[in-house]
């Protein structure tokens, strides 16, 4: 892979251990990392103009219903809460098959890259009609992100009182025999790996106690991540009191899915007392604005939760709860719901830009990406502060008060993926008329 020498940034947000801010710098990109940070380089290499730009690491998405893009904004579950939202979307969902599960996640994942993000998990948990978590993985492939997908499952159906339909469900001896499969087949813990695969049994609703007990000790033994939905609105906890018999917290306590290779998606309802057992286990939340909004589920308690020293990403979560992709939009909606929960100086536009990227690097245990620094991974995004977004700011830093919702460049692994605002590395137009042709086979 040739250097590449980004010249002249206006700005660069660091986020950094020492969270440095510097201007009129230049970054080399080398064998995939950042090689160096400084001012007047030179290189032998590509030279990329950073001038009239702000330079922020890549975005991290903790969350995410990749799938989802192609049932956005379906008629019958855009105003119901999260139960009857599944119950209208499950129907749907067991008609896909690994053509949808491609092109959705091909759609979802350029969504995401034009939005700054460069690392993004996904939470997969229905398989029907021969789909596998290897759809997803091609896709992101494909498209160049990094990628931290999870075999996701649900294994109660309705008839044996959870919410899923039968037919979407899995016997969990299977389960665990394919999760054992993508780990083996696929998952890489070094450094700077492209994939990591996790387990995710979908919910306290739709999967037993074994499974997410067995789930664990097999994470646990492969070495990967723990991830699934916990305490995202009322109806979750009063599930969770009346089925188990206490708060959704003691729950993940008791079966082994709190701690540092943890971490759990919405947390909207946590308490202080799970706050305080999820920041002394080090288990980590991915916060889900947009889609809290979306279905009415309330306001994650972030403030406390950093306070508390939780480790705190963010997420998109589904396209169909969002019903977007867009990473810095949501970087700045968890920022204004900080603000109207706990008042105006609750979260500052650069905490919140944190949150979105080291923030969630950690929360995937990823401390090679998530801040520009020597060594680090060349994950970088560019955003144009010369436009009318950022016209007459006078801190274009503060790129989530006034500034671009679209990147200009994108880099991973120090590969271009996004060039003057356009996805380098697929045809767009092309997947997108196969995203609506899928989509239109779906409706009645």
């Amino acid at each position: 892979m040739p250097e590449i020498l980004l010249k002249n940034a206006d700005a660069v947000l660091t986020m950094d251990d020492d969270r440095r801010e510097l201007s009129a710098v230049d970054i080399r990109l080398r064998d995939g990392v950042i090689a160096e940070i400084g001012k007047d380089l030179e290189t032998s290499g590509e030279t990329l103009s950073a001038r009239g730009c702000v330079v922020t690491p890549g975005l991290v998405n903790t969350h995410h219903h990749l799938y989802q893009s192609l049932t956005r904004a379906v008629p019958g579950g855009q105003d119901a809460l999260l139960f009857g939202w599944l119950q209208t979307l499950y129907p749907i969902w067991s008609r896909f098959g690994p053509e949808e599960m491609f092109v959705s996640a091909q759609t979802g994942l350029a969504e995401l890259a034009l939005s700054g993000c460069t690392l993004s998990s996904d939470h997969l948990y229905l398989y029907p009609n021969g789909s596998r978590l290897d759809d997803t993985i091609a896709a992101a492939r494909e498209i160049g992100l990094r990628f931290h997908p999870t075999r996701g499952a649900m294994s109660i159906g309705e008839s044996d009182g959870g919410l899923p339909p039968d037919s979407l469900v899995e016997r969990e001896a299977s389960i665990l025999e394919d999760s054992i499969r993508v780990v083996d087949a696929f998952h890489d813990p070094s450094e700077g790996a492209m994939v990591r695969v996790g387990l995710a049994p979908c919910s306290p609703f739709s999967v037993s106690r074994d499974l997410m007990r067995d789930a664990a000790l097999l994470a646990r033994d492969k070495k990967v991540m723990l991830h699934t939905h916990l305490a995202e609105n009322d109806e979750d906890i009063s599930y969770s009191q009346e089925k188990f018999g206490c708060r959704p917290g003691q729950y993940a306590e008791d079966l082994g899915w709190t701690g540092p290779d943890v971490w759990h998606a919405h947390c909207v309802k946590l308490d202080d007392r799970e706050i305080r057992l999820f920041a002394g286990s080090g288990t980590g939340v991915a916060h889900c604005p947009c889609s809290n909004c979306r279905l009415g589920s309330g306001i994650a308690p972030v403030r406390a939760m950093r306070d508390a020293r939780v480790k705190v990403g963010l997420g998109v979560d589904g396209s169909a709860s969002n019903d977007a992709g867009n990473l810095v939009l949501e970087a700045r909606q968890s920022m204004l719901l900080q603000r109207v929960a706990n008042g105006a100086d609750a979260m500052s536009a650069r905490e919140a830009l944190e949150i979105a990227t080291r923030g969630g690097a950690d929360v995937l245990n990823r401390p090679d990406c998530g801040r520009l620094a020597l060594g680090k991974r060349a994950d970088i995004a560019l955003w144009d502060v010369s436009g009318l977004e950022s016209a007459g700011s006078w801190d274009p830093a503060a790129l989530l008060l006034a500034g671009p919702t679209r990147v200009k460049h994108l880099f991973v692994e120090g590969r271009q993926v996004v060039n003057d605002g356009q996805i380098t590395t697929i045809d767009l137009p092309r997947v997108i008329e196969r995203q609506n042709r899928l989509a239109r086979n779906l409706q009645p």
